[in-house]
């Protein structure tokens, strides 16, 4: 069980960052090179090399040297655990909501938490 918790936190944690998301999204539409993932980002390409490598080390991603070129590909083995792995091949964007949304679910139960546990230590009624 402790293998699986680790393994979501580097999953969200690799989903925390805007680039990844962006990269996740594009090569859910097939595989593409890193310097083609490059382009549209506004990043340098060794920039998007470690991105990849984070994305790989979580099992987010998948590449290859093809050649003279890196070609990715995503490797939805990664959210195994997470979330509805079957439903990441038909909408891949209806699963980075999924994850963000319960992501953001969970920051607003904390911030109601915080404010009803500033409020008793000020004396106010909850």
């Amino acid at each position: 069980m402790h293998a699986q918790t680790v393994d979501v936190n580097r999953v969200f944690h690799a989903l925390s960052d805007a680039t990844r998301r962006q990269m996740i999204e594009r090569l859910s539409e097939g595989p593409v090179s890193a310097s083609e993932l490059a382009k549209p980002l506004g990043v340098s390409l060794a920039a998007v090399v470690q991105h990849l490598q984070l994305l790989e080390g979580c099992s987010l991603v998948r590449s290859e040297k093809v050649g003279r070129t890196r070609l990715c590909r995503m490797e939805p083995a990664g959210l195994r655990g997470v979330g509805p792995v079957g439903a990441l091949r038909e909408y891949p964007l209806a699963m980075v909501a999924w994850l963000v949304t319960g992501a953001l679910a969970f920051v607003f139960q904390w911030t109601e938490t915080a404010r009803l546990a500033d409020q008793q230590l000020d004396g106010e009624p909850a």
